[in-house]
């Protein structure tokens, strides 16, 4: 080996050396962690609902909950036209275009080129002298057209490991538009079980204006025949107008709720087709969930978190072998004169030219120890935010299915106190016809009957919305609507 062969071995093996010595040191003390993902083996004591369920029986499930003919045409046209959804589609192409760049850095460049020029060198220089000395024109033409190649060898992955962050990447935008699709099936669902329920609740409202408004009229006819005093006739005439006035907010919130709808939808404000007889029936049957590690397959954002994080771990990778040594190999060839006559004369006009070169980096180390102390920071914040989304999913299970069984006992302690006041109304009425009562007691017990129905078909709308929200935490859905 000769002379300038050591010393360029040398150079190279201390880059090496430098390199491979400066990576522990740039994280300072911030070193990454493989992520958590251990998960309770039940959703906790006490919850009936929480039992192992073949995927088809949660499917089922699901079918059974969104079983609405109405709902399921909001659901498909939502899945069609909603634009947010159209957006994130656009993202995953541009994740996968993203992939095809990443794949091209790797791969060698090739190129053609064209290109002409005139030359003059100065007249007191080697080159003119030897000009003048052949008779070379003073200003001298050159043409030239050829092939131009580079390829920086990936010898170390780098490369490699960009083109996988870029996969992973691209699947973690598959898993944010599934887990979309699920957040906006729920959200369509619960609106459209809300807008049913306030059609129900201004139902109740306006049977009860009748009857308030029919029995204002009886206390005013008794008035008159001073059977009832003018106080009798003012209460009841304020409840009417205090019913009236909470009739046009119930109104107001149903106009809005259905303009939410058509915004999820993605179409300009229209009436909204949905089944009045829905509340009148039964709520679904028993949620069926899995077991808590189903979430790492079925729900969408612990999935697009876990995509996220192995692409993080991948950039990471490619930060740190920026310490190493880059090789590079460039080569063009093709044909090059100074008079068209001769340019495609073989082989007098052939040129061509190789070389390659050996890189390594050492006064640019802060800015390559930035970028990697950076890329790492990103990993353990991939790490967290996994560890954060399987935590909060499983916490949401856990939310839902107390929430089930809750408003269940709820509903049913509600409508035994509907039942009873409706049998206090009877009594109350009959009470007062017989002068054994005055009226402000037929008026206190429509009004907590009133109170009372209005909140069954709330709390009849909570249980619909928990198992909305019971199939948003399970990650539902986004397999049925793709």
């Amino acid at each position: 080996m000769n002379a300038r062969l050591r010393v360029r071995a040398a150079s190279i093996a201390v880059a090496l050396v430098a390199a491979a010595s400066g990576c522990k040191a740039t994280l300072e003390g911030n070193l990454p962690r493989e992520p958590r993902t251990e998960v309770p083996k039940d959703y906790g004591a006490g919850q009936e609902a929480a039992r192992t369920a073949e995927d088809a029986e949660v499917q089922k499930f699901w079918r059974e909950l969104f079983a609405d003919p109405d709902l399921q045409a909001l659901i498909r046209a939502a899945i069609d036209t909603n634009q947010e959804l159209a957006i994130l589609r656009q993202e995953i192409i541009v994740a996968k275009a993203e992939i095809g760049a990443r794949r091209g850095e790797y791969i060698p460049r090739l190129g053609a080129q064209v290109g002409a020029g005139i030359e003059k060198v100065g007249e007191y220089t080697s080159q003119g002298v030897s000009d003048e000395a052949h008779d070379v024109a003073v200003n001298l033409p050159d043409f030239r057209f050829g092939l131009v190649a580079s390829w920086e060898v990936d010898i170390w992955g780098r490369l490699r490991n960009l083109k996988q962050a870029a996969q992973k990447a691209y699947e973690a935008s598959i898993e944010a538009k599934n887990f979309f699709v699920t957040e906006l099936v729920a959200e369509i669902a619960k609106s459209y079980f809300e807008l049913v329920a306030l059609d129900k609740q201004i139902e109740i409202v306006q049977r009860n204006l009748e009857i308030q408004k029919n029995a204002l009229e009886i206390v005013r006819q008794k008035k008159l025949a001073a059977e009832e005093t003018e106080l009798g006739v003012q209460r009841l005439s304020a409840e009417v107008l205090k019913n009236q006035g909470a009739l046009k907010t119930l109104e107001q919130q149903r106009i809005a709720l259905e303009n939410r709808i058509n915004f999820l939808v993605g179409r300009y404000p229209q009436p909204v087709r949905r089944n009045p007889q829905l509340f009148d029936a039964g709520a679904p049957h028993q949620a069926v969930v899995g077991l808590p590690s189903a979430l790492l397959d079925n729900r969408p954002d612990v999935r697009r978190a876990a995509r996220e994080l192995e692409a993080a771990k991948l950039d990471a990778k490619a930060a740190k072998k920026k310490f190493y040594p880059s090789l590079s190999i460039d080569a063009s060839a093709g044909y090059r004169a100074f008079n068209l006559r001769h340019f495609v004369a073989t082989p007098a006009s052939l040129v061509y030219d190789i070389a390659g070169g050996l890189v390594a980096p050492l006064l640019n180390r802060a800015a390559i120890k930035a970028e990697y102390q950076q890329a790492n920071a990103r990993q353990i914040e991939a790490v967290y935010d996994f560890e954060r989304t399987l935590v909060r999913a499983y916490t949401e299970v856990v939310t839902q299915l107390a929430a089930i069984r809750n408003y269940a006992e709820r509903y049913e302690k509600i409508s035994e106190q509907v039942r009873a006041l409706t049998s206090a109304i009877d009594m109350s009425t009959m009470l007062y016809q017989n002068a054994e009562a005055d009226y402000m007691e037929v008026l206190l017990t429509r009004r907590d009957a009133l109170e009372a129905e209005l909140e069954l078909v709330e709390t009849k709308k909570d249980q619909w919305i928990a198992l909305v929200e019971l199939y948003q935490a399970l990650g539902g859905g986004w397999k049925e609507h793709p």
